[in-house]
């Protein structure tokens, strides 16, 4: 019986990677950089944020109990989420 040559799979044995690739990190990076994220939102995008998780709570709970009550605690839950994420509101 004769020895079998090992196969080579694309890209084994190879120090750098592809061109490709390391277009595609570029272009990551690239964008990584541009990319800011909003420090700053309006009052009014506030209340919607609100307004959707009070009535996401609603809804969880078949919208029987106290509409007061799920607003206040949707507004608890959003005015943490934007301090936690260093989010000012503008008014």
């Amino acid at each position: 019986m004769a020895p079998t040559a090992k196969k080579k799979t694309a890209g084994s044995g190879r120090s750098t990677p592809r061109k490709s690739t390391r277009k595609a990190a570029r272009r990551t990076g690239t964008a990584a950089k541009t990319r800011r994220t909003k420090k700053t939102i309006t009052s009014a995008e506030r209340y919607k944020m609100i307004e959707t998780a009070a009535y996401l709570r609603a809804e969880k709970n078949d919208f029987g109990g106290d509409p007061v009550h799920y607003w206040l605690e949707a507004e608890k839950e959003v005015d943490a989420q934007l301090a936690a994420s260093g989010v000012k509101v503008k008014s």
